[in-house]
C-alpha cells in the first residue's frame, strides 16, 4: 500500500506517516490485500483526500467502514461506483436531499462530485475485507482518521461537520466548536431512519446556509 495521498494533506499528516502505528497499519493492509479480497481497490483507498484537497475542505461527513460488497466501495464514505445499486443508507441520503432542497433523486451513487466541491467524505476505517464488515477496524485506521479530523479542526475555520449516528457523534470531542459548526442527527441507515432519527434533519440546506454566512460557495448536492 503506497500512501498515494494529495500533496496538500502531506504537509499536515507527514508526522502520522512516520509513527510506528501507521507503519504497522501499512504492513497489515498490504498483507490483507495480498491474502484476501479487500475493498476499496488499492488505488482508491485515499480517494477522500485525493478528490478533496486540504485547502478545499468546507464540509466533513464521517462514515464508519467501507462497503464490503463487490464493486461498491470507492474510497468515499456512503458513495458507490457508477452503475452500482444504491445501498440503503445512500438511498435515504438522496431521499432527504430530495425533500430538503428539491434535487431530483440521482441515477449514480458516486459522490465524487461532492468531494470535488470541498466535502471530505471520510470513513473512520479506510479498508475492509470482502463480506466481513468491520474486519479492518482497530488496526490503526481510526488513529489516523482521528488525526485527520484534528488537523482540519485546528488548522481551518468554519468547517461544517455532519455527524450522523452514534459512532460519528463520538468524533465531536475532536472538533473545536468555537470555530466550526457541528450538525448531528440519526444515521441514514433504515434502522435509524425508519424510527424518525434521520428524515427531516435538513442537513443539506442547513450546511449551505452556514457556508453562505461565511461567504463560501454552497455545495451542489
Amino acid at each position: 500500500m503506497d500512501v498515494a495521498i494529495h500533496d496538500s494533506w502531506k504537509t499536515h499528516l507527514k508526522e502520522e506517516f512516520e509513527k510506528p502505528y501507521f507503519k504497522d497499519l501499512v504492513a497489515f493492509v498490504k498483507q490483507e490485500y495480498k491474502a484476501h479480497q479487500c475493498f476499496p481497490p488499492g488505488k482508491d483507498i485515499f480517494n477522500a483526500f485525493n478528490f478533496c484537497g486540504f485547502n478545499d475542505v468546507k464540509v466533513v461527513i464521517i462514515g464508519q467502514d467501507p462497503y464490503h460488497g463487490p464493486n461498491q466501495a470507492n474510497g468515499l464514505c456512503f458513495s458507490v461506483k457508477d452503475g452500482i445499486p444504491h445501498p440503503p443508507s445512500l438511498v435515504n441520503i438522496f431521499k432527504e436531499i430530495e425533500t430538503d432542497i428539491g434535487n431530483p433523486y440521482p441515477k449514480s451513487g458516486d459522490l465524487s462530485h461532492w468531494a470535488k466541491q470541498g466535502v471530505l467524505l471520510l470513513n473512520a476505517t479506510l479498508t475492509v475485507r470482502a463480506h466481513q464488515a468491520g474486519s479492518h477496524q482497530k488496526k490503526g485506521w481510526e488513529t489516523f482518521t482521528d488525526a485527520v479530523i484534528k488537523a482540519v479542526s485546528s488548522k481551518k475555520e468554519n468547517v461544517v461537520f455532519l455527524l450522523w449516528g452514534g459512532y460519528a457523534k463520538q468524533k465531536s470531542k475532536l472538533i473545536d466548536t468555537s470555530k466550526h459548526h457541528i450538525l448531528t442527527s440519526g444515521h441514514p441507515s433504515p434502522l435509524s431512519a425508519n424510527r424518525g432519527y434521520w428524515f427531516g434533519n435538513k442537513h443539506f440546506s442547513k450546511t449551505n446556509s452556514l457556508l453562505i454566512k461565511t461567504k463560501k460557495d454552497i455545495i451542489n448536492w
